[in-house]
C-alpha cells in the first residue's frame, strides 16, 4: 500500500516539475539520537524515490533555542522549500512547542501546528498528521468503512490518538478514546469493530481484549526484552481474533512515511499558487 501511495506521489511530483515546480522537503535534526537518525535517513531515501528534493540540516546537540528558531524562520522565508519537518523528540533544553508553532502552517507537513490541528477538528484541512492519515488510507484500501462502526482509539497523544479519533469521526465512526485513566480498558476494547492502538507499550493489547472479527491497527513501535521490534498489540494472540491486523514492523510505519511524501507534494502545489 505504501508503495502505491509513493508511486502516486512520484507521478504528482513529476507533473509539478513539468510546470517548473520542484517539491522540496527540509528536514531538521538536532543531536545524535540513533532512532531519529534512522527515521530521517528513511525520509530522505523516500524523497529520492518519489523525486522530491531533500535538504537535511543536522545540528549539534548544543544548538540553542534561538539558533533553531532562526533556522526555521529562514526555511519559512525560502520559496524553494515546500515543507519543513523538525524531527522529534528534540533535546530536553529545547522547547518543542515553540519550535512547532514557528513553522509556517503552509509548510507544516507533519500537521502539528495549532492552526492545522484546528482545521483538522472542523474537517477543513490541507494536511493531515502522517500516521493517522496513513491509518485512514489503509482502511480505504481494504474497503473498511468506519460509518456506524464502534471505533476505539487507545492513546490520546496530539500526534496520533487525538487526530485519529477526529478522522474516524469525520468518517462517521462512533469513537471512544481510551487512555491511562480509562476504567476497565478490556470492556471498552471488546466493543471495538475498529481498534487503533497507539500507546507505546509493547504487546499491551492481547487477543482476549479483542472482539471476534475486529479490525486491529497497531501503531506501536517498541523493543521487547530480546531486542525484537514489536507493536502495542500482541500479534500472535490478536491475529486469531482479528479479521484484519497490521504487523509490526511493516504495517503503519511505511504508510506514515508515504503520507509525508503526499503532504510535501501537496505543499509544493499549494505554495506555488
Amino acid at each position: 500500500m505504501a508503495v502505491k501511495v509513493k508511486q502516486q506521489q512520484k507521478e504528482a511530483a513529476d507533473a509539478l516539475k513539468a510546470k517548473g515546480i520542484t517539491p522540496c522537503l527540509a528536514v531538521v535534526i538536532v543531536g545524535e539520537d540513533p532512532a531519529s537518525k534512522v527515521y530521517v535517513a528513511g525520509k530522505i531515501r523516500d524523497c529520492g524515490e518519489v523525486g522530491i528534493e531533500s535538504r537535511e540540516y543536522a545540528l549539534p546537540e548544543a544548538t540553542t533555542q534561538e539558533e533553531l528558531l532562526a533556522l526555521v524562520e529562514k526555511l519559512n522565508a525560502d520559496d524553494t522549500v515546500s515543507g519543513i519537518l523538525v524531527q522529534l523528540p528534540l533535546p530536553k533544553h529545547l522547547d518543542e512547542k515553540a519550535i512547532i508553532n514557528t513553522i509556517a502552517p503552509n509548510k507544516d507537513v507533519d500537521a502539528f501546528h495549532p492552526a492545522n490541528v484546528g482545521r483538522i477538528m472542523i474537517g477543513d484541512y490541507d494536511f493531515l498528521p502522517c500516521t493517522p492519515a496513513g491509518v485512514m488510507e489503509l482502511l480505504k484500501e481494504y474497503e473498511i468503512d468506519p460509518t456506524g462502526k464502534e471505533c476505539v482509539v487507545v492513546g490520546r497523544s496530539n500526534i496520533v490518538g487525538k487526530p485519529q479519533a477526529m478522522l474516524l469521526l469525520h468518517q462517521n465512526g462512533t469513537v471512544t478514546v481510551c487512555h491511562s485513566r480509562t476504567k476497565d480498558l478490556k470492556e471498552v476494547t471488546l466493543r471495538a469493530d475498529i481498534l487503533v492502538v497507539a500507546i507505546g507499550r509493547g504487546e499491551f493489547i492481547t487477543g482476549d481484549m479483542i472482539k471476534e472479527g475486529a479490525v486491529v491497527i497497531d501503531v506501536g513501535m517498541n523493543r521487547n526484552s530480546a531486542g525484537k521490534l514489536v507493536g502495542d498489540v500482541e500479534f500472535s494472540s490478536a491475529e486469531k481474533k482479528a479479521s484484519y491486523i497490521t504487523p509490526v514492523p511493516g504495517g503503519v510505519g511505511p504508510m506514515t512515511r508515504a503520507i509525508l511524501m503526499k503532504n510535501t507534494v501537496k505543499a509544493a502545489e499549494l505554495n506555488a499558487k
